[in-house]
């Protein structure tokens, strides 16, 4: 009788299971669409630019985002560091802050500044929901999609608080993945 009532008390005082993970954007295997978003930071500043066009066939990341932190600005950094080292990849890397409004342009390329980002332009996509042919989740505060020729070949998305050093260590090292034009 004590063994079933400890039995009880240790199910009863666990942690509830970690939820499924988010799913959210192309997955692995399809194509990222076309989108245009506008630009806070970089040359393009104030511009609305279609960088998925730009990047046709090059190795590229996408970052959807909802809220900017901490961890978000490490990733970014690894990009902008991935980018700077690969020039003849014709590589490229940019976030977009999804929402009406959330961010202004002017705070928005402070915060990229005050991350240290150079060749990673920021931008915000002016609708919560995103790109109508991305399907982002509405739970996913970060969606991190990298491509090479025209397809995702990394889909890694997170709930708000998921990102966590950890999981940009591990996003860092998939860039590696990203190989040049075939």
């Amino acid at each position: 009788m004590r063994h079933r009532l400890w039995c009880v008390a240790v199910v009863a005082c666990s942690p509830v299971l970690a939820k499924d993970p988010v799913v959210s954007g192309p997955q692995v295997g399809e194509r990222p669409g076309p989108y245009s978003f506008l630009v806070a930071s970089g040359p393009e500043r104030g511009q609305q630019t279609c960088y998925v066009c730009e990047t046709a066939d090059k190795p590229g990341v996408i970052v959807f985002a909802r809220s900017l932190s901490e961890p978000l600005g490490k990733l970014l950094a690894a990009c902008d560091e991935e980018v700077a080292r690969r020039p003849k990849d014709g590589m490229r890397a940019w976030l977009t802050v999804l929402g009406e409004k959330a961010v202004g342009l002017d705070d928005l390329g402070r915060w990229a500044k005050h991350q240290g980002l150079k060749a990673v332009p920021v931008g915000v996509f002016d609708d919560p929901v995103g790109p109508p042919s991305y399907k982002v989740a509405r739970d996913a505060d970060v969606t991190v999609l990298l491509f090479v020729n025209r397809k995702v070949i990394v889909n890694a998305s997170f709930r708000p608080g998921e990102l966590d050093e950890g999981a940009v260590k591990r996003l860092a090292g998939d860039l590696g993945r990203l190989g040049g034009k075939k």
